[in-house]
């Protein structure tokens, strides 16, 4: 009675309380299923700290240069052992997980290499990264031409396809993990290794790399332990924990993330430069903490769908599906209910509770996108948010939730709004 009480003073009505509890008492075998998840993961990170000897030296702060940072090259030992490659590039200095991608690609395709991928079309914000959409800057501006090869209606690869798209020129094949703005289901780590394996079988020496953005320590293993050679995400999606207030990691084959640093810097300096500006605690701290919270996310997702799923909405994936990532994609069917379920994810934020998210014209996108993120840093989507671009099938993309029971309240608060506008009753 306490909670309920408690969740109707944040707006949550009784009858949409009661149903949350009706929903939650089926998925107690799931959630369990997710902790052991965590643990193993949790300790997995452990292990690497220990092992790396991390201590208080390196949480010191370094500036300018930030030559002979000690605490930013184990950070990235830590990584690079967590994810089992041969090394790592973790930086302040990389602002979001586009521009990770960004930087992995353009350090390793040449004028005249060609860029694949081999599971449709990439997100929205990499379209102008390749050129898809004319932009200045872009690889094709380079001289790097893309290929595609779309999936097949129910969501698997299309091999025939994509072994028809590899040839001499192709130099890198990129991978994303997650669904981005579509209803296609994520893929798991096993179906990322087959498609690895599927690719080097006829192309050798092809570099494959892995939009992990979403996925990681959502299982208890990573696309690098199936062959990717490299996996890039960003710091303020799970890795960071909720605490990384900005950055993005590339970690993989020696050579490959060794270009990397000479893009993000400058040739002949690498990895050598990039001071941590006092960032090393939130990034250390932020990066154990990263499976349990990964953890509570991903219980929210979950709950998302079976709390939708009831109600009638296609989700994506559905009640039962397995899970590996942290995105809930809910087709709403209108631009009004995408607003009104964004409206409520705004309400139980604890930052900027009081406002209501509007669609506009986001740089990067070719249509309007709404967003509802009341967080402590700034587009953290690994905390409590949704969002999604204002199109057909109107869907919505939800993640996130630093704890679970955060999470839980955004998905009453979405369902509550819908309510409020008419829009759903039960």
């Amino acid at each position: 009675m306490e909670n309920q009480q408690m969740y109707q003073a944040l707006g949550v009505s009784p009858a949409v309380y009661a149903l949350g509890e009706e929903v939650l008492s089926d998925l107690e075998q799931r959630f369990r299923e997710i902790d052991r998840r965590a643990e193993y993961n949790q300790n997995k990170v452990l292990l690497a700290m220990q092992r790396n000897r991390v201590n208080a030296a390196h949480f010191a702060a370094t500036t300018g240069y930030g030559y002979n940072d000690e605490g930013r090259d184990n950070l990235e030992r830590v990584y690079a052992e967590t994810f089992h490659t041969e090394a790592a590039l973790v930086r302040p200095q990389i602002t979001c997980g586009t521009h990770a991608l960004t930087v992995a690609l353009s350090a390793n395709l040449l004028p005249g290499d060609e860029l694949l991928s081999p599971v449709g079309a990439p997100y929205d914000t990499l379209e102008e990264v390749i050129g898809i959409r004319e932009s200045v800057g872009s690889l094709r501006e380079y001289g790097v031409t893309y290929a595609q090869a779309d999936l097949l209606p129910d969501g698997t690869f299309d091999y025939p396809a994509i072994e028809k798209a590899i040839n001499a020129r192709t130099k890198l094949i990129t991978i994303q993990r997650s669904k981005g703005y579509a209803t296609r289901p994520t893929f798991s780590v096993q179906q990322i290794g087959e498609l690895i394996a599927f690719c080097k079988r006829i192309k050798p020496d092809v570099i494959c790399m892995v939009d992990n953005c979403y996925g990681e320590f959502v299982e208890t293993c990573e696309p690098s332990d199936v062959g990717a050679d490299m996996i890039v995400g960003s710091l303020i999606k799970n890795p960071g924990g909720g605490l990384a207030p900005i950055g993005g990691y590339i970690c993989g084959r020696k050579d490959l993330v060794e270009r990397c640093a000479y893009r993000l810097s400058a040739p002949g300096l690498g990895q050598e430069v990039g001071a941590n500006l006092g960032l090393m605690p939130a990034f250390y701290q932020g990066f154990f903490l990263a499976p349990t919270v990964t953890a509570g996310a991903l219980k929210g997702a979950i709950f998302a769908a079976n709390l939708y799923e009831r109600l009638g909405f296609r989700c994506v994936p559905n009640a039962t599906e397995s899970r590996h990532d942290i995105i809930q994609a809910v087709e709403l069917g209108s631009r009004e209910a995408m607003v009104a379920f964004c409206k409520g994810i705004q309400a139980a934020a604890p930052v900027d509770s009081y406002v209501d998210p509007i669609p506009w014209a986001m740089p990067g996108y070719d249509s309007e996108v709404i967003m509802a993120a009341g967080a402590f840093v700034q587009g953290s989507s690994i905390e409590l948010s949704a969002d999604g671009p204002i199109r057909e099938p109107y869907a919505v993309y939800f993640q996130g939730g630093l704890t679970w029971y955060h999470a839980k309240l955004g998905i009453l608060m979405s369902l509550q709004k819908l309510i409020d506008a008419g829009i759903v009753t039960l």
